[in-house]
C-alpha cells in the first residue's frame, strides 16, 4: 500500500533562476543540490514547514526525458503558463501576498474570497502558475 508522496516535479526553464525564485523569493529550503553528470543537476526544495515533500526543480533539457523537439514543446508550454499548476498554503494570505509582491512575485489574481476558500494566484519565473491559499483556522 502506498503511504505518501515524497517527490514531485516542477518543470523550469532554468534551474539557476528557479533556485533563486523558490529559495530566495518564496523562502523554500534546499533539500538536495547535486550534479548528476555532464550538464545535469538534481535540485530539490521544500516548503519550510513540509520538509518531507521534495519539489524537484526539473530543467527542461534535451537528454534523458526529452528529445530536442519535445524539450522545445515543453519549454513553450511552461513559459506560456499552460502546462501545470500547484496549490500552496500559508497562514496569513494578506501578509504573504504583500511580502511576496514586494519581492517581485507576479500575481495574476489578488487575494479573493471564493466559495472554496481565500486565494491569490501567482506565476513563478518559468511561467508555472500557483494558487496561494490561506489555511482554514481551526476552532
Amino acid at each position: 500500500m502506498i503511504s505518501k508522496l515524497s517527490h514531485v516535479s516542477i518543470f523550469v526553464l532554468s534551474q539557476d533562476s528557479a533556485y533563486n525564485f523558490y529559495v530566495n523569493t518564496l523562502g523554500f529550503k534546499v533539500h538536495t543540490d547535486a550534479p548528476m553528470g555532464p550538464g545535469m543537476r538534481w535540485l530539490t526544495v521544500c516548503p519550510p514547514e513540509q520538509p518531507d515533500l521534495e519539489i524537484s526543480l526539473m530543467a527542461i533539457a534535451e537528454g534523458m526525458m526529452f528529445d530536442k523537439e519535445s524539450a522545445k514543446q515543453m519549454r513553450d508550454l511552461v513559459s506560456k503558463g499552460t502546462f501545470g499548476f500547484g496549490v500552496f498554503e500559508c497562514n496569513n494570505l494578506l501578509a504573504t501576498y504583500e511580502e511576496l509582491k514586494a519581492k517581485g512575485v507576479k500575481f495574476t489574481k489578488e487575494p479573493t474570497k471564493e466559495f472554496y476558500g481565500f486565494e491569490a494566484l501567482f506565476v513563478d519565473d518559468s511561467g508555472n502558475w500557483f494558487s496561494l491559499g490561506e489555511k482554514e483556522k481551526k476552532s
